[in-house]
């Protein structure tokens, strides 16, 4: 038996918990109907695609491509858990040198990138800032990639520091007139791929994208309190938040005050506000 449920979705993006509860013995071939990179959590079994066998267990790493002709065997009882993460073709090529393929068999993973992508899978699955989510997700897989080609992961990277510094002022540029653009869109507005812009971003600003946003998020907030907002649930659909009880863990975090201990301090004078 394999059950599939779904942690995460997002532009182009899903991840998913994948339970497989199948006895001893080899699979039924099958056709793949997407593209998929799959990090092993418990368990052994084998995957053959395109003519190649590939015997996975919690070291490991695999990937899926789309249309391939694929079969799971199990040499054990028990079955095996995995994360699934599963990408659309136009948001993969944009990670891998503009072509979605992805490499052939498996490939180790090392114990720093498996706990990472541990710790994403629990997050994903309360997270309130699906931004924050889908850009650690982002640069995950693209660390995942560069072991099986640092080149084509790499491919389409600023070259030089001036206009590796200008990518990053464009980008806070489009982020001020709009916080909540999705990280492929203001990538593909940028024309550089979603991992470049979120690496060089990071480098230049010392956060992430989703991270700048949420400043942004903030200091809209304190001006709409400011003004004397009170309407909580409002102002938290106004400005991209989850629900109002996000916006208020959010304040809390960046300013250690509550809405209403900011809203009294920060109350500007009818005379001031005009």
């Amino acid at each position: 038996m394999l059950s599939t449920r779904t942690i995460f979705e997002c532009d182009g993006l899903r991840i998913a918990d994948i339970a497989c509860r199948h006895g001893r013995g080899q699979g039924a071939a099958e056709e793949a109907s997407g593209y998929g990179i799959g990090f092993v959590r418990r368990g052994c079994f084998a995957r053959r695609a395109e003519g190649t066998r590939a015997l996975l267990d919690p070291s490991s790493i695999f990937f899926v491509n789309s249309e391939e002709e694929q079969r799971y065997d199990h040499p054990h009882t028990g079955g095996d858990d995995c994360t699934a993460f599963l990408l659309d073709a136009e948001l993969l090529a944009s990670l891998w040198g503009g072509d979605p393929r992805l490499p052939a068999g498996a490939a180790h993973s090392p114990p720093e990138l498996d706990l990472t992508h541990r710790q994403l899978l629990a997050d994903a699955a309360r997270a309130d800032d699906a931004d924050e989510i889908f850009e650690r997700t982002i640069l995950l897989l693209t660390a995942t990639l560069e072991g099986s080609s640092r080149r084509r992961a790499r491919s389409g990277r600023p070259a030089t520091e001036h206009a590796r510094r200008r990518l990053v002022e464009d980008a806070r540029e489009v982020l001020a007139a709009d916080p909540g653009l999705p990280l492929p869109t203001l990538a593909a507005r940028l024309a550089v791929s979603p991992h470049h812009l979120s690496r060089l971003f990071g480098a230049a600003t010392g956060h992430t994208i989703s991270r700048h946003r949420m400043h942004l998020r903030t200091r809209a907030a304190l001006d709409r309190l400011a003004a004397g907002d009170t309407n909580l649930a409002r102002l938290a659909a106004d400005l991209g938040f989850a629900d109002h009880a996000h916006l208020c863990r959010v304040l809390r975090a960046e300013t250690g005050s509550t809405p209403s201990a900011l809203r009294a301090a920060l109350r500007l004078q009818p005379e001031l506000a005009g």
